[in-house]
């Protein structure tokens, strides 16, 4: 998964996104969910498929990124 960033409505949902990226559930981690970053400004995050942020750049939709999302681990040995 990576992610981007989406300009919506304020009030949108994971739906919302959905259809107006026109994505499906398998496109996205719905368990991450659509992540308010600024909402007054309509600015959501969430998290795609590497083919899926493709799509959304040849489909010339408004988003940001795709960006890396590391999994963020603990340093050293456990104690």
């Amino acid at each position: 998964m990576v992610l981007i960033t989406v300009r919506l409505p304020r009030s949108a949902t994971m739906e919302t996104a959905l259809r107006r990226l026109a994505l499906t559930k398998e496109d996205v981690d719905t368990g991450y969910g659509l992540v308010p970053l600024d909402p007054d400004k309509g600015v959501f995050g969430m998290r795609v498929t590497p083919q899926a942020a493709q799509r959304l750049t040849e489909g010339g939709h408004d988003f940001d990124g795709p960006w890396s999302d590391p999994r963020i681990e603990p340093f050293g040995p456990p104690r």
